[in-house]
């Protein structure tokens, strides 16, 4: 049996401008102040077009410093939550991708968790993915419903 001390338990939690990812992002916090672990939030910036003349490193800049805002901002909301351990990456490229490799890449990361959008036309590209992905993910996904409140996230946790 693994020890508490030797384990250490992490929820990924990808960040982005949808309002689904803060549904996704309180289910992983309240979880890991309740039972331990860390919350890992990932941002995924695409990757820039090759233009020329050194714009494409302009763009990858901006999007980093983007990147860096939102991430900001949402461990701002997780230490509002009190004792929740938190890590941030940024990664270019695919999401999906990106996240299959993060996941391969950190052993602790135990549970990726995201939230289905509210819109009628379905539950989002990552979602959707994740879903269809689910057989072969070494990991457990939870899909946290975007219809919820913070309360209701926070009852269930």
């Amino acid at each position: 049996m693994v020890s508490q001390v030797e384990y250490k338990r992490k929820f990924l939690v990808v960040i982005d401008e949808t309002e689904e990812c803060d549904r996704a992002l309180t289910f992983a916090a309240w979880r890991v102040k309740r039972t331990g672990g860390t919350v890992v939030l990932m941002t995924v910036i695409p990757q820039p077009e090759f233009i020329g003349l050194g714009v494409e490193d302009v763009l990858r800049a901006e999007a980093v410093e983007e990147a860096e805002r939102n991430l900001d901002r949402r461990m701002a909301r997780i230490k509002e939550i009190g004792e929740v351990r938190a890590e941030s990456v940024i990664c270019e490229g695919n999401g999906p991708e990106q996240i299959e490799r993060v996941i391969d890449k950190d052993h602790d990361i135990a549970i990726l968790v995201l939230a289905a959008s509210k819109s009628p036309d379905g539950p989002g590209p990552l979602v959707t993915h994740f879903a269809a992905r689910a057989n072969v993910l070494p990991i457990p996904l939870t899909i946290v419903p975007g219809r919820m409140s913070d309360e209701e996230v926070i009852a269930i946790c």
